[in-house]
């Protein structure tokens, strides 16, 4: 997308500005997005349901510490449409105020996810204690507005410039490759954003919501046909259904549900499950993401 091109819209996104989900943001839409900082997943998608905003983004999966359920939960409700897809590096810091040196820590914050992807740098440092908080980026805000040198956060390097934080020490995620998968969404009966569909040199995807009869083998039922057709199923996820002990399943898979052995797949899927709602479809983000190298700027290994 060209600077032309870039959509000037509100875009909501669970977090802080400096959090990873900006970053994601920014990148789908471009540099004239105006990110809306939500507190909660589910206020990213009650504030795109209600039209407030024409578009948000949820992170829902992670190379590291796997589903971000919280997130997926906002699919299942009713009036929200898929329509794109970004991947991004994430790259941890280990952020203080100014007093601050790891040695001295006593307490790190941040989002529970950014705390799994952590595991290995926050085991070596046994004395700091890690406490979930729900924001990265307000992880950060917090320690700079304590002003408590022995409180640091894991955070994004853009979130220790916003908020006049040293680097304590940077790439302490456990892998370089670590990274976060997005999803864009807006309203079911919303206006079709920019860049929906484009890029014809990438593979469609698409994400189904499921409901499956409370009966042995009533997801491979519908699982089956897509195997036979040679759908490429990518993920599985299963959520609460609407009743206690039931369950829907999110599936997402490669293909168009209107091009041949996918539309003859679903249609099997529609005939041997309670519902079926295809949340969309939409153009698959590029392959290869980079890593940027890790940075020894302000880097203290602790």
């Amino acid at each position: 997308m060209t600077v032309e091109e870039s959509f000037q819209g509100e875009v909501a996104f669970q977090g802080e500005l400096g959090a990873f989900s900006e970053d994601a943001v920014r990148t789908w839409f471009g540099p004239e997005v105006r990110p809306l900082p939500c507190r909660e997943f589910r206020e990213v998608g009650e504030a795109v349901r209600s039209g407030r905003v024409p578009a948000g983004l949820l992170p829902v999966e992670n190379t590291l510490a796997g589903s971000v359920q919280p997130a997926y939960d906002v699919l299942t409700e009713p009036g929200i449409a898929v329509v794109g897809e970004v991947i991004r590096p994430i790259r941890h810091f280990l952020l203080g105020v100014s007093e601050a040196r790891i040695e001295t820590l006593r307490r790190v914050i941040s989002h529970p996810v950014a705390l799994a992807q952590c595991g290995d740098f926050l085991s070596r440092h046994p004395h700091v204690e890690a406490l979930a908080v729900y924001d990265t980026a307000g992880a950060a805000r917090e320690v700079a507005r304590k002003g408590d040198p022995t409180v640091g956060a894991i955070a994004a390097q853009q979130a220790a410039e916003r908020y006049d934080l040293q680097v304590l020490a940077a790439d302490v995620q456990d892998r370089s490759d670590n990274q976060t998968r997005f999803l864009v969404i807006r309203r079911e009966d919303g206006d079709p954003l920019p860049r929906e569909g484009r890029d014809p040199d990438l593979d469609w995807k698409t994400v189904l919501l499921v409901e499956t009869e409370d009966r042995p083998g009533s997801l491979v039922d519908v699982l089956l046909p897509m195997a036979r057709e040679g759908v490429n199923l990518s993920k599985v996820e299963s959520r609460p259904g609407p009743t206690p002990w039931s369950y829907r399943f999110i599936l997402e898979f490669q293909g168009n549900p209107e091009s041949g052995g996918v539309a003859r797949a679903l249609a099997a899927a529609r005939e041997r499950a309670r519902s079926v709602r295809v949340l969309g479809t939409f153009r698959g983000w590029r392959k290869k993401v980079e890593s940027p190298e890790p940075s020894s700027e302000g880097a203290n290994p602790g």
